[in-house]
């Protein structure tokens, strides 16, 4: 069994000498509050023992922060641990007293977005959000940002040229990807389908896009059939499916967007059996997970959203520490795919 890491491993790893750790642990004399943060990653980084001796030094020079979060569907899976890890992110961080706000919009409607973001940026320093695309939305972000509060977007990427900055994945790819797999999963061509949740989801237009650019260019013999909208629910997209199902004998594949994809499991399910038609959804929950087992679900795309929330919180925390705005950016993640031999 190895030893516990020692003052002399956490000099090490900080770069200084043993007599400036023992002083940042013993706090006898006054050490410069760039170097005890050194000293504090590094302890933590090794696994010292008494780090929160360490993180003790800091309490008097660390600022306070409040981040605030609008997401949607509180109730699902995705978005329960979408907000656990945007919550961890600030309480991994270490040089700020740092508070996450997180709420959940009634619907994706405009005005439950805006009601949401209206309550909670009266108490933070910045805000990120899931919101849909609306022009009402963009005003509420430029009036914020005029005010000093620098404002993100989540997955989807609203209030473009206006917010601070786009954290996600690339939809485009996202929507190309899923087509790659459902023609390369397929003997033979056929129809292929893609529910996309609305007309106020940028991003699901941008994955429609890909699906559809990929195809036309790569897959000719794939036909895409009219894109269905599924208001992201679980009902609309089961009977969309059998729909389709009982209409297109040779249908291929189906790649949703968005939300609803539980419905096209079940309704696969009700159906034909695994891996006669190809289906393509995003994000790993219990009910896709389960479909990868039983071959329903041919491959998840994934957002890493433990990245993305340190990401987002380093990026809330350097525009509410300098004050500037950056150019309006986006900043994309790379997927996590799932098969069915992953899990």
């Amino acid at each position: 069994m190895s030893s516990r890491p020692t003052i002399k491993d956490i000099a090490a790893e900080a770069g200084v000498s043993t007599a400036t750790v023992d002083r940042v642990l013993n706090g006898r004399v006054q050490v410069r509050e760039e170097t005890v943060r050194k000293v504090a990653n590094a302890a933590h980084r090794i696994g010292y023992h008494a780090t929160g001796l360490i993180d003790q030094r800091l309490v008097p020079t660390m600022p306070k922060m409040t981040f605030g979060f609008v997401l949607h569907k509180g109730k699902q899976e995705f978005y329960r641990n979408f907000a656990r890890e945007i919550e961890q992110a600030v309480a991994n961080r270490r040089d700020i007293h740092g508070k996450a706000l997180v709420r959940f919009a009634a619907d994706q409607s405009p005005e439950s977005f805006l009601q949401e973001i209206d309550a909670i940026s009266r108490g933070v320093d910045a805000l990120a959000s899931s919101a849909v695309n609306h022009q009402n939305i963009n005003r509420e972000v430029q009036r914020l940002q005029g005010q000093g509060i620098p404002c993100f977007a989540l997955l989807n990427d609203f209030a473009q040229g206006v917010r601070a900055n786009y954290l996600g994945l690339n939809n485009m790819q996202v929507g190309r990807i899923a087509a790659w797999l459902i023609s390369h999963t397929q003997s033979e061509p056929g129809k292929v389908a893609v529910f996309v949740g609305g007309s106020r989801w940028h991003g699901h237009q941008l994955r429609e896009t890909g699906f559809r650019s990929y195809l036309r260019e790569s897959a000719p013999d794939f036909a895409v059939v009219d894109t269905l909208v599924n208001l992201e629910t679980r009902t609309v997209t089961h009977e969309a499916t059998i729909d389709l199902l009982a209409r297109h004998s040779d249908l291929r594949g189906i790649y949703v967007a968005g939300g609803g994809m539980e419905g096209a499991i079940a309704a696969l399910r009700e159906v034909c059996p695994p891996g006669k038609v190809s289906l393509v959804v995003n994000e790993l929950t219990e009910e896709s997970r389960a479909g990868l087992v039983d071959g329903y679900v041919t491959m998840v795309i994934a957002t890493p959203l433990a990245q993305l929330c340190a990401d987002l919180v380093e990026m809330m925390f350097n525009a509410v520490r300098t004050g500037s705005s950056e150019t309006p950016g986006q900043h994309f993640l790379e997927p996590t795919l799932y098969l069915p031999e992953s899990i």
